[in-house]
């Protein structure tokens, strides 16, 4: 049972990481993804938005993890994203590493576009990084403490590009400014669709129900409601008018105004309690906590060192991303694009020890 404890009873609860990943302490990155506006808005908003790219829409689409098991897909998406901001280097590293081969069974011809889709594809997975920054501070500013200083947009935006030193994606093409962020949407805008099955899935995750567990007694769901209705239509309160459009999303500005309030104050009181924070963790991803609860407790790590992700691949032994498993990316593709048949289940049961188990309630593996 989850009751109320100081913040030194909780300490007790959990092992300190072993160093303190790739920002720690001090760094623009914990202070804006440690607040509660990441956990539903920001997160929400990104998987979302990320439909628009046709290419990615297909490889979730045919997956059928979001629509079969949204439970154990938000918990196990929301688990890698917390190791990426706040989990130590070696088992984010390790994450980082197998996550390249999940994403190697994601691989396919796009119905919309009639090209082939490949998660693993560096475009493909900058999109999704971007839109992952891009909207945990978005929801930050406008549902948080509001815009931060121009030094700390400055390092935000540098830490972003450090962190996508995890993914398939070119370094060397992360924006590393407002203004760059903002160039960079605007020349995906002509590349984006709005398939029937892109919206089916946006609209789908929008009412937010599908991030509670399954076995939750029915009057929880109710209580819950009307705090679930007000952060969905405070996510669609940030889309820009053509993506509510392209995405079937009809609210005006009288209702985006009406719920910025009340969110700014749930998500404030949020933060203002740890037992709270701890709380929307256990009910939503609760493979998570081992992760964000160090940090988000001030518990010290073994080692307090920071190191980049190419200083940590080199360091444990691992392949740059993009030039990681390129033998399982070749057999899949064979398997799916010439062969015709599904691709195989490689690196998936060897994620749920590293990325979360496909059993929500299940604890993965820390360290």
């Amino acid at each position: 049972m989850f009751g109320l404890k100081t913040r030194e009873q909780f300490a007790k609860q959990y092992q300190p990481a072993d160093d303190y990943g790739f920002f720690g302490p001090g760094s623009v990155t914990w202070k804006v993804w440690s607040y509660p506006t990441s956990y539903i808005l920001g997160f929400v908003r990104s998987v979302t938005i990320e439909h628009f790219d046709p290419n990615l829409a297909a490889a979730v689409v045919e997956s059928g993890g979001v629509k079969y098991r949204p439970s154990t897909r938000y918990g196990r998406t929301l688990r890698y994203f917390a190791m990426v901001a706040f989990g130590a280097t070696e088992p984010t590293a390790k994450a980082a590493d197998v996550l390249v081969k999940v994403h190697s069974k994601a691989v396919g011809r796009d119905p919309v576009t009639g090209g082939e889709y490949d998660a693993n594809r560096p475009s493909s997975q900058l999109w999704i990084h971007m839109t992952a920054w891009h909207s945990i501070l978005y929801c930050y500013e406008k549902f948080g403490p509001g815009k931060l200083s121009p030094e700390e947009e400055n390092q935000f935006w540098a830490e972003c590009a450090r962190a996508a030193e995890l993914t398939t994606a070119d370094v060397s093409e992360v924006p590393r400014s407002r203004d760059e962020v903002r160039e960079y949407f605007a020349a995906w805008r002509p590349h984006l669709a709005a398939s029937e099955a892109a919206q089916d899935m946006i609209h789908f995750i929008m009412p937010l129900n599908v991030a509670l567990p399954p076995d939750m007694p029915e009057w929880q769901k109710k209580a819950l409601a009307p705090a679930m209705w007000l952060m969905s239509k405070a996510v669609i309160s940030t889309y820009p008018k053509h993506l509510r459009q392209m995405a079937g999303l009809n609210q005006g500005p009288l209702l985006d105004a009406a719920v910025r309030l009340p969110n700014k104050l749930i998500h404030s009181a949020l933060a203002r309690s740890i037992n709270a924070k701890l709380l929307t963790f256990d009910l939503l991803a609760p493979q998570t906590l081992p992760v964000a609860a160090p940090m988000l407790l001030g518990i010290p790590a073994r080692n307090p060192i920071t190191m980049t992700p190419r200083q940590a691949q080199a360091k444990y032994g691992y392949d740059i991303p993009s030039q990681a498993h390129q033998g399982l990316r070749m057999k899949q593709r064979q398997r799916v694009l010439v062969d015709g048949q599904k691709p195989s289940d490689e690196g998936l049961v060897e994620s749920q020890q590293h990325i979360g188990s496909m059993d929500v309630r299940t604890p993965a593996k820390v360290g």
